[in-house]
């Protein structure tokens, strides 16, 4: 376990050499710092935020990479959206029922899926058009859209979230329900694959094993109360838990589960990292970031020219004028 604290974790995207972070309002790219094969104290990777974009608190959920750069849920302003050098955010699609941008949180959009870098499912809670219009529809409202389309690929959904591409399947965790299954392709129904003992939220792949996050219900909120999943836990007799589940995709069986207790209740994302073994990262809470430089050692394409031949100018210059 490595633990580093940044403001209301939320989405997670791995790139080629680190992975991005969504948090309280700002999108921070990780790089890796670390030669893997030369461990420091032993530790084989060292994630460090090398960049970071202001958002404002817009509800970042999700968040994918796609070839002009990551592309979000801005879970607010019911739309995806993706990094503005000039603005908050650039909205670049919202479901066919939203009729405007309002910073309402009217379906609580919230999941994304990518196919070949470009958006291709989203999930949301409810296709309401009014202000926080999605909380009375927790247990059955929930759908999968296909972006492209805009049309609705599953419905009758409970709370989905983290809609993932994996082996020729669109997976799901419909999360008021405790479970991880995938949508039939022709008849767009969900098709359960196994329970799992929590508020499922955040999923990876590796091979045939789903990787996927479960917490405990919020305290001091409803935002769980009435769901299918309290009545299964307390049919089941087991009390929900705050973990990482490994799911064999092939059996539906868990076969390897990570548990947390104290004061962690809540986990959104996870990714999964091949080749690292033991991963750091760097956070902002103590000095190390000071202290923590790597030298980019690749040639530039820019081309400077040597000092020598105006040096060499301004001294003919000066014995002209002499």
């Amino acid at each position: 376990m490595f633990e580093r604290n940044f403001s209301r974790c939320m989405g997670l995207a791995r790139s080629d050499s680190g992975f991005w972070l969504a948090s309280l309002f700002q999108v921070w790219r990780f790089e890796q710092f670390l030669n893997p094969e030369e461990p420091v104290d032993g530790y084989d990777a060292r994630y460090v935020p090398v960049t970071g974009w202001t958002t404002g608190d817009i509800d970042l959920h999700d968040i994918q990479l796609g070839p002009e750069g990551p592309v979000f849920v801005a879970t607010r302003f019911n739309c995806l959206a993706m990094l503005s050098v000039t603005a908050s955010f650039k909205p670049i699609w919202t479901p066919p029922f939203i009729d405007r941008l309002a910073a309402e949180d009217r379906c609580h959009l919230n999941g994304l899926a990518m196919r070949d870098g470009v958006p291709a499912y989203a999930t949301s809670v409810s296709r309401t058009n009014i202000h926080d219009g999605w909380r009375q529809h927790r247990v059955n409202g929930g759908v999968v859209l296909d972006i492209p389309t805009g049309e609705v690929a599953s419905d009758g959904l409970s709370m989905p979230h983290s809609p993932r591409l994996h082996l020729g399947k669109l997976w799901v965790l419909q999360s008021g329900r405790g479970e991880l299954g995938y949508v039939d392709g022709e008849t767009g129904r969900f098709e359960a694959t196994c329970f799992l003992p929590g508020f499922a939220r955040g999923m990876s792949f590796h091979k045939h094993w789903a990787i996927i996050g479960i917490s405990h219900p919020r305290g001091g909120q409803r935002t769980f109360d009435g769901l299918p999943l309290a009545e299964r836990l307390e049919r089941e007799g087991v009390s929900p838990s705050c973990s990482i589940c490994v799911v064999n995709l092939n059996t539906g069986d868990i076969e390897h589960r990570i548990d947390f207790e104290g004061i962690v209740r809540e986990i959104y994302d996870v990714v999964a990292l091949p080749g690292i073994v033991r991963p750091s990262a760097i956070g902002f809470k103590t000095n190390e970031i000071h202290h923590t430089v790597r030298i980019d050692t690749q040639q530039s394409s820019l081309r400077l020219r040597s000092r020598e031949p105006r040096t060499a100018v301004r001294m003919a210059a000066t014995l002209a004028a002499g």
